[in-house]
This record gives structure tokens, sequence and C-alpha cells, in this order.
């Protein structure tokens, strides 16, 4: 979008001494990640098609037990391609192309597992409140035309992807769900993930087509690693990054669609504390552009009807257990970020830190069976 910051990196590079950007690279994303060289194909690809193709390595320290698991992420970030007046099919059709386009350039990379940005079969429509005919996106989250042709990519390209979709459930109802399926790279559907937490904030109106998630806080186990999907809303809510680490996750995704009058500022601080947390790799993927929609919305936040509700600003990043992270994709451009992470790293922070000896869950759960009570009074000592 014409008009919009291009990103940190951008900037900091522009304008400050290759000396002078080590350090400050240092202090804002902690050890210096080497940059991976792709094939000359992926990038000629990724430059023909017009999106940034950028890779970084994470490593972790030699062990005499245990080999290196060394396994290679891909984060897609990509604005809409045909306007939302468009035909619904057509839209489809467009965005499954562009996506494709983008998957084999990953696997060009070596790329082992893939993951888009929240619902990302569709524009974010949810902002507003309008069923018809956003509804029509819905699908399928085990045999849909998304679903059908991810499995085909999957089993080709040998990787593992995580496509979030709306889902439309016809065995309960015709219930839609906001959810995010994975497909081994053997092409079978392994099982769905649905958004634990639903906004109710400003033009994040998606409690009129969706209610909270009835997955929990599903781990699966791939041939590249055990993997978690945070979707979004859940990144604000540090109880639900815990639950993916407990249950023994070692990569957990956070596919999103955010805008940056609203959560900019967070964006940098939440997946990158949680990888910290609870010693995993996250992934935080945000969607790229500024939607226009037919029809006047409002919501509220107090403003004007308007019909789009900002800029998605991008920014995707991937973040380790030790606190380091990879530098943002851009804020404007469809992108494809690979991150190569030995997994080893997540048990070396945790013996390290101890954060999981000494976390005290069974003092949390007694105070949360408390705090859950109708009767329930804060534990505050006052003054006489």
């Amino acid at each position: 979008m014409s008009g919009e910051f291009t990103s940190v990196e951008d900037s900091l590079e522009k304008h400050l001494p290759p000396a002078e950007l080590a350090e400050v690279r240092r202090i804002l994303y902690g050890k210096e990640l080497r940059s991976l060289d792709f094939p000359s194909d992926a990038s000629s690809l990724a430059e023909k098609r017009d999106f940034e193709l950028k890779g970084y390595a994470f490593t972790a320290l030699p062990e005499s037990v245990r080999p290196p698991r060394v396994v290679r992420v891909g984060l897609i970030q990509n604005k809409i391609v045909l306007p939302t007046q468009s035909p619904v099919s057509d839209q489809l059709e467009a965005l499954h192309r562009r996506i494709s386009e983008i998957i084999e350039v990953a696997a060009y990379c070596d790329v082992n597992i893939v993951c888009m940005q929240e619902a990302w079969t569709m524009p974010f429509a949810f902002c507003t409140r309008e069923k018809h005919p956003w509804c029509e996106f819905a699908e399928s989250a085990e045999d849909g035309p998304t679903i059908k042709l991810m499995q085909e990519l999957a089993k080709k390209y040998n990787m593992v992807i995580v496509s979030p979709i709306l889902e439309r459930d016809e065995i309960h109802g015709d219930i839609l769900s906001n959810a995010a399926v994975v497909i081994s790279n053997t092409g079978k559907v392994m099982g769905k993930s649905r958004k634990n937490h639903i906004p109710r904030v400003g033009d994040f109106n998606e409690s009129t087509y969706y209610m909270e998630g009835n997955t929990g806080h599903r781990v699966f186990q791939t041939q590249f690693g055990k993997i978690a999907i945070n979707i979004c809303y859940g990144r604000h809510h540090p109880q639900n990054w815990m639950m993916y680490g407990l249950n023994g996750a070692e990569i957990v995704f956070n596919p999103s669609a955010t805008v940056g009058a609203l959560s900019e500022p967070l964006w940098p601080i939440e997946a990158r504390n949680a990888a910290i947390a609870n010693s995993y790799f996250t992934c935080p993927i945000n969607r790229v552009g500024t939607e226009v929609f037919p029809n006047e919305f409002t919501s509220g936040d107090g403003n004007p009807a308007h019909k789009d509700f900002g800029h998605f600003f991008g920014s995707s990043y991937v973040a380790a257990p030790d606190g380091s992270r990879t530098p943002g994709l851009s804020r404007t451009r469809d992108g494809l970020l690979v991150a190569e992470m030995d997994l080893n790293l997540c048990r070396q922070i945790k013996d390290k830190w101890g954060f999981r000896m000494t976390q005290r869950l069974d003092l949390y759960a007694e105070s949360l069976r408390e705090a859950v009570k109708p009767d329930y009074n804060p534990h505050i000592i006052k003054e006489h």
C-alpha cells in the first residue's frame, strides 16, 4: 500500500552504519542469526512472482547423546488478490493460485512445515457483521476444496501444511469456526485446531460468525516435530500459550489478522515472550494490505462508518526459546519467511532456565479453582 512504512528493518539498514546496526540488532533481536542461502530458482521465482523471500537459521549446542533435530519452517503472509466484491469462487480460486505458487518456492527452499495467515482463503470480512456473501467462504476442514488442494501440495512436496480457514461443520448443524487444519507430509488430514479466544474489540466483531473453539490445546506429532496453532487473538492470553507448551509443543504457529492502529506495539512482544516462557519456537504470521468492502460498517470504537478497518501490517517473524528472533517480513508486501531451527534448543533452554521445573502448576491450579467460583473474593490484604 502506498504511503505505508515498509519495515523497521529497512529503516535501520538505511540510516545506521554497519557497526552500529549490528549492535542495535543484537539488542533488539538477540544473537545474530545466519542468513540462509536459497537456490537461484527460488530467488528468481520469488522476484518474478513479486513476494519477499527471507531466511534465517537458529542453532543449538552440539550434543553427544542426541543428533541435531533441524527443521525448516515457512511462514506465508499475503494480500487478498481480487477485490472483495468479486464473486466468491473467483476470489477463492485466485488465492489458491497465489498461495500455491508461494508454497512451490517454499519447496525449493527445502521447507518442511509451512503455515499461512488466519483465514487465508478469504478477505477478513468479519468486521462487517454481514452474513452474505462472506459465509460462502466457509468450507469443510476434512474435505473442502482448500483442504483437497493442500493435500495434493503436501504430498507433492513432502511438506506439512497448516491451513487456517473459515470452517463449516456440516455434521454439527453447519456451525462456523475459525480453524486451522494440519495436513501431514503424506497428504493426510491429521486434524484441526479451533480458535480458543474470540475478540470483541473495535472492528473485530468475530462472535457474529463463530464462538470460542472446542478443540482445546491440541499438539500434532508430525514427522518434523510437535506443532500447535494458537490462532490470532489467543496470543494475548499467556495461559493459552502455556497450555500448548504443557502438551509438548516445540513449534507454535500464530496465524493472525491484525491492523496497525490496534495492536502493532504488541506484535513484536507477545509471541516472543511466549517462546521464552514456554521454551518453544513461536511463528506469528500476519496478513498484509488494506481490504475495502462494498458496504460501510460501524464498530465499537466510536469511529464514523467506514469501508475498511485499517492496514494489515504483515511483519511476520520467528522467535526462539532463547529469546532471539528473526527480523520481520515487510509491512507492505507478500512474503515467505523461512526459519531453519534445531529443535534441540527447546530442551537445552529448559535445562538452562528451569522454567518448567519452577512453574508451580499446583499453586496456579488451586488458585484458579477458587477464582472461577461465583462467590470468589480476591485475596487482598488490607491495612486495618
